[in-house]
Protein backbone atom coordinates (compact mmCIF):
# COMPACT_ATOMS: atom_id res chain seq x y z
CA UNK A 1 0.00 0.00 0.00
CA UNK A 2 1.45 3.36 -1.02
CA UNK A 3 1.73 6.22 1.43
CA UNK A 4 -1.45 8.30 1.31
CA UNK A 5 -3.56 5.33 0.32
CA UNK A 6 -5.99 4.10 2.96
CA UNK A 7 -7.24 0.55 3.33
CA UNK A 8 -10.94 -0.09 2.79
CA UNK A 9 -11.43 -0.34 6.57
CA UNK A 10 -9.63 2.95 7.13
CA UNK A 11 -11.75 4.65 4.45
CA UNK A 12 -14.85 3.29 6.15
CA UNK A 13 -13.54 4.56 9.51
CA UNK A 14 -13.23 8.08 8.05
CA UNK A 15 -16.81 7.93 6.72
CA UNK A 16 -18.15 6.64 10.03
CA UNK A 17 -16.14 9.12 12.11
CA UNK A 18 -17.74 12.03 10.27
CA UNK A 19 -21.18 10.91 11.48
CA UNK A 20 -20.69 11.62 15.18
CA UNK A 21 -16.95 12.31 15.68
CA UNK A 22 -16.77 9.30 17.99
CA UNK A 23 -13.62 7.31 17.20
CA UNK A 24 -14.65 4.20 19.16
CA UNK A 25 -18.07 3.91 17.53
CA UNK A 26 -16.60 4.70 14.11
CA UNK A 27 -14.08 1.88 14.52
CA UNK A 28 -16.83 -0.58 15.46
CA UNK A 29 -19.04 0.50 12.54
CA UNK A 30 -16.03 0.24 10.22
CA UNK A 31 -15.60 -3.41 11.17
CA UNK A 32 -12.88 -3.33 13.83
CA UNK A 33 -13.23 -5.46 16.95
CA UNK A 34 -15.49 -3.96 19.64
CA UNK A 35 -12.98 -5.10 22.28
CA UNK A 36 -10.17 -3.03 20.85
CA UNK A 37 -12.23 -0.31 19.12
CA UNK A 38 -11.32 2.41 21.61
CA UNK A 39 -7.57 2.02 21.20
CA UNK A 40 -7.80 1.41 17.46
CA UNK A 41 -10.02 4.47 16.98
CA UNK A 42 -7.64 6.66 18.94
CA UNK A 43 -4.64 5.27 17.06
CA UNK A 44 -6.30 5.74 13.65
CA UNK A 45 -6.89 9.42 14.47
CA UNK A 46 -3.13 9.89 14.90
CA UNK A 47 -2.35 8.68 11.38
CA UNK A 48 -1.36 11.56 9.12
CA UNK A 49 -3.11 10.05 6.10
CA UNK A 50 -6.36 9.58 8.01
CA UNK A 51 -6.18 13.13 9.39
CA UNK A 52 -5.64 14.43 5.86
CA UNK A 53 -8.61 12.43 4.57
CA UNK A 54 -10.79 13.66 7.47
CA UNK A 55 -9.86 17.29 6.77
CA UNK A 56 -10.57 16.82 3.08
CA UNK A 57 -13.96 15.21 3.78
CA UNK A 58 -14.88 17.95 6.28
CA UNK A 59 -14.01 20.67 3.76
CA UNK A 60 -16.12 18.91 1.11
CA UNK A 61 -19.03 18.64 3.54
CA UNK A 62 -18.62 22.31 4.49
CA UNK A 63 -18.87 23.28 0.80
CA UNK A 64 -21.82 20.97 0.20
CA UNK A 65 -23.86 22.05 3.24
CA UNK A 66 -22.70 25.67 3.42
CA UNK A 67 -22.23 25.13 7.17
CA UNK A 68 -18.95 26.78 7.98
CA UNK A 69 -17.26 27.66 11.24
CA UNK A 70 -17.79 31.32 10.44
CA UNK A 71 -21.51 30.79 9.88
CA UNK A 72 -21.93 28.83 13.11
CA UNK A 73 -19.97 31.45 15.06
CA UNK A 74 -22.11 34.25 13.57
CA UNK A 75 -25.29 32.43 14.62
CA UNK A 76 -23.94 31.90 18.14
CA UNK A 77 -23.00 35.59 18.29
CA UNK A 78 -26.53 36.58 17.21
CA UNK A 79 -27.94 34.48 20.06
CA UNK A 80 -25.41 35.77 22.56
CA UNK A 81 -25.93 39.44 21.74
CA UNK A 82 -29.71 39.36 21.23
CA UNK A 83 -31.65 41.99 23.19
CA UNK A 84 -35.20 41.25 24.31
CA UNK A 85 -36.13 44.87 23.53
CA UNK A 86 -35.67 44.02 19.86
CA UNK A 87 -38.74 41.77 20.18
CA UNK A 88 -41.02 43.46 22.64
CA UNK A 89 -41.50 46.64 24.62
CA UNK A 90 -42.67 46.91 28.20
CA UNK A 91 -43.72 49.82 30.33
CA UNK A 92 -45.98 50.85 33.18
CA UNK A 93 -48.93 53.08 32.36
CA UNK A 94 -50.86 55.22 34.78
CA UNK A 95 -54.59 54.97 34.15
CA UNK A 96 -57.72 56.40 35.71
CA UNK A 97 -59.95 53.50 36.65
CA UNK A 98 -62.82 55.52 38.19
CA UNK A 99 -63.55 58.64 40.20
CA UNK A 100 -63.98 58.76 43.94
CA UNK A 101 -67.74 59.10 44.67
CA UNK A 102 -67.27 61.56 47.53
CA UNK A 103 -64.47 63.78 46.27
CA UNK A 104 -64.71 63.27 42.55
CA UNK A 105 -60.95 62.75 42.45
CA UNK A 106 -59.65 60.23 39.91
CA UNK A 107 -58.64 56.80 41.22
CA UNK A 108 -55.29 55.95 39.66
CA UNK A 109 -54.09 52.45 38.86
CA UNK A 110 -50.90 51.27 37.24
CA UNK A 111 -50.94 48.68 34.48
CA UNK A 112 -47.97 46.79 33.12
CA UNK A 113 -48.07 46.81 29.33
CA UNK A 114 -46.09 44.40 27.15
CA UNK A 115 -46.27 44.79 23.40
CA UNK A 116 -44.81 42.27 20.98
CA UNK A 117 -43.40 43.44 17.69
CA UNK A 118 -44.90 41.92 14.55
CA UNK A 119 -43.26 38.67 13.54
CA UNK A 120 -42.21 40.13 10.19
CA UNK A 121 -40.15 42.76 12.05
CA UNK A 122 -38.02 40.38 14.13
CA UNK A 123 -35.50 37.57 13.65
CA UNK A 124 -37.53 34.55 14.69
CA UNK A 125 -34.45 32.30 14.81
CA UNK A 126 -33.49 33.99 18.09
CA UNK A 127 -36.80 33.17 19.80
CA UNK A 128 -37.06 29.98 21.80
CA UNK A 129 -40.71 30.23 22.85
CA UNK A 130 -43.79 32.41 22.50
CA UNK A 131 -46.95 31.35 24.29
CA UNK A 132 -50.15 33.17 25.13
CA UNK A 133 -52.34 31.21 27.50
CA UNK A 134 -55.22 32.52 29.60
CA UNK A 135 -54.07 36.09 29.01
CA UNK A 136 -50.56 35.29 30.24
CA UNK A 137 -47.63 35.81 27.87
CA UNK A 138 -44.58 33.61 27.97
CA UNK A 139 -41.68 34.78 25.78
CA UNK A 140 -38.16 33.36 25.78
CA UNK A 141 -35.02 33.89 23.75
CA UNK A 142 -32.47 31.10 23.35
CA UNK A 143 -29.88 30.70 26.13
CA UNK A 144 -27.72 33.83 25.90
CA UNK A 145 -25.12 32.69 28.43
CA UNK A 146 -24.60 29.34 26.70
CA UNK A 147 -24.15 31.04 23.31
CA UNK A 148 -21.64 33.53 24.76
CA UNK A 149 -19.80 30.69 26.51
CA UNK A 150 -19.50 28.76 23.24
CA UNK A 151 -18.23 31.89 21.45
CA UNK A 152 -15.72 32.48 24.26
CA UNK A 153 -14.44 28.91 24.05
CA UNK A 154 -14.01 29.24 20.32
CA UNK A 155 -11.97 32.39 20.89
CA UNK A 156 -9.85 30.64 23.55
CA UNK A 157 -11.07 32.86 26.38
CA UNK A 158 -11.64 30.06 28.86
CA UNK A 159 -8.75 27.73 29.59
CA UNK A 160 -9.72 24.53 31.32
CA UNK A 161 -7.02 22.95 33.40
CA UNK A 162 -6.85 19.46 34.70
CA UNK A 163 -4.54 18.27 37.43
CA UNK A 164 -3.06 14.83 37.06
CA UNK A 165 -1.29 13.10 39.88
CA UNK A 166 0.43 9.80 40.40
CA UNK A 167 -0.27 6.98 42.81
CA UNK A 168 -1.90 8.12 46.07
CA UNK A 169 -1.89 11.73 44.88
CA UNK A 170 1.89 11.87 44.56
CA UNK A 171 3.97 13.02 41.62
CA UNK A 172 3.83 11.19 38.33
CA UNK A 173 6.80 8.97 37.73
CA UNK A 174 7.99 9.00 34.13
CA UNK A 175 10.08 6.28 32.64
CA UNK A 176 11.46 6.19 29.18
CA UNK A 177 13.84 4.06 27.21
CA UNK A 178 17.27 5.44 26.52
CA UNK A 179 16.74 4.57 22.86
CA UNK A 180 13.97 7.18 22.72
CA UNK A 181 16.28 9.97 23.92
CA UNK A 182 18.77 12.05 22.00
CA UNK A 183 22.43 12.12 23.06
CA UNK A 184 21.91 15.64 24.45
CA UNK A 185 18.94 14.53 26.55
CA UNK A 186 20.90 11.56 27.93
CA UNK A 187 23.86 13.83 28.81
CA UNK A 188 21.49 16.24 30.51
CA UNK A 189 19.85 13.49 32.60
CA UNK A 190 23.23 12.01 33.57
CA UNK A 191 24.47 15.47 34.55
CA UNK A 192 21.58 15.87 36.95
Amino acid sequence: MARGELTDKQKRFVEEYLIDLNATQAAIRAGYSAKTAKSIGQRLLTYVDIQAELQKAMKEREKRTQITQDRVLKELAKLGFADIKDFLSFRTEKTVTEHDKETGEPVIDYAHVVELKDSDQVDGSLISEVQLKNGELKFKLHDKVKALEMCGRHLGMFIERQEISGKDGGPIELRCRAADLTDGEIDQLLGE
